[in-house]
């Protein structure tokens, strides 16, 4: 009894430590698989943690013990690595995000009409992340200006704490329709509940993703083993197959 106590210690002891990882919730669709991928590949587990890409900058400059970050938006990289609490030129742009028009089926209306579906009476609530912290909801706000629709829906809109909550507040029937990450509205909860109608990239400044290895890390090898297998071809397609597009300028032109 004592030997196999003994041999289930030392066993725990060679485990690898997890690399931690702080990701934009419109990775949720996509990331944990290939997460799987790379810890079946390597025998390095991965620990994911999704929320709003603000809320999780504040938190690393506050110290929080994540060895790797994947931001909705790339200013958050940049801003950590000016700032000294980035790994210097670890910073990698993996997506452009796509912000769409959802509506639930049982909501009747047709997201065929665009933005302008949303000034309807029948819409009461329009759920969009906060854009206080959220790229997501800065990029809805910005498309509901641009269409000047802003001032008419303000008092409808209902913010989620990050753009996987504004979902939820979709699914669930507290609010009639949402601007929401194409890779949440093709993900199986919503899937097969609504439709949506992509919002034309021009109403809203790009949704720039990046990643970036932090400064107090103590697992920076594995993290740039992780990039470096999200940077792979398979991996890529994933990502675009999950609703994103790809950053690089040969893969857009394809």
């Amino acid at each position: 009894m004592a030997l196999g106590l003994g041999l289930a210690t030392a066993a725990s002891a060679q485990a690898p430590a997890a690399l931690t990882v702080a990701a934009a919730s419109d990775l949720q669709s996509a990331l944990p698989a290939l997460a799987s991928r790379f810890e079946a590949e390597t025998g390095q587990r991965v620990t994911l943690t999704f929320g709003s890409s603000g809320n999780f900058f504040a938190q690393i400059r506050n110290g929080a013990p994540f060895d790797l970050f994947l931001s909705a938006d790339v200013d958050y990289p940049r801003r950590l690595e000016a700032d000294g609490q980035a790994e210097p030129g670890t910073i990698w742009p993996y997506a452009i995000g796509r912000l769409v028009l959802y509506v639930p089926t049982r909501s009747g209306l047709d997201p065929a009409q665009g933005l302008a579906a949303l000034a309807s009476a029948r819409v009461r609530r329009i759920a969009i992340a906060n854009p206080a912290h959220a790229p997501y909801g800065r990029a809805a706000v910005a498309a509901l200006r641009h269409e000047g629709l802003y001032e008419r829906v303000q008092a409808k809109l209902v913010l989620g704490e990050n753009i996987s909550q504004a979902a939820q507040f979709v699914q669930s029937g507290n609010a009639d329709a949402g601007l929401l990450a194409l890779s949440l509205a093709l993900a199986p909860a919503l899937r097969g509940a609504g439709t949506y109608v992509e919002v034309p990239a021009v109403f809203y400044p790009p949704i720039e993703q990046a990643a970036v290895i932090l400064k107090a890390s103590r697992r920076k090898d594995e993290a740039r083993r992780f990039l470096a297998f999200l940077a792979r071809p398979d991996s890529a397609q994933a990502l675009r197959d999950a609703g994103f597009l790809d950053p690089r300028p040969a893969a857009a032109a394809r």
